[in-house]
């Protein structure tokens, strides 16, 4: 179980890397293709906005990635859970709120890993 839980950990941490690159980097051109209810204009005034939210982003996945390092098993399992728990709510306020596609892409698979994290105890 514990190969699983590191490939959903480091898929997540990799889907955020993702959201990181385009909220920070490519908001007006693959921002536009990935939120394509939003109005055209949206995307050059919410540029800083979105860039902010990459770095949250970023911070995210670094927290995740920062598990494949920690030695004592059950500090790595509580970052763990702190950090799939943080994406988790993410994903659910961006589903209710932006588009619900963000509960599929981010928030499930980190839903999927916390249960494993937790029955792995």
């Amino acid at each position: 179980m514990d190969i699983i839980i590191k490939i959903l950990i480091g898929l997540v941490a990799l889907i955020h890397c993702y959201i990181l690159w385009f909220e920070m980097f490519a908001w007006e051109t693959r921002g536009r293709k990935i939120f394509k209810n939003f109005p055209g204009n949206l995307f050059a005034s919410t540029k800083t906005l979105a860039a902010n939210q990459g770095l949250y982003n970023g911070f995210l996945a670094a927290g995740l990635i920062w598990t494949f390092f920690i030695t004592n098993q059950e500090w790595k399992n509580n970052v763990a859970i702190f950090f799939l728990a943080c994406v988790s709510v993410a994903g659910i306020y961006g589903a209710l709120t932006a588009s619900k596609k963000i509960f599929f892409v981010q928030a499930l698979p980190a839903l999927i890993a916390l249960l494993l994290v937790l029955l792995s105890y």
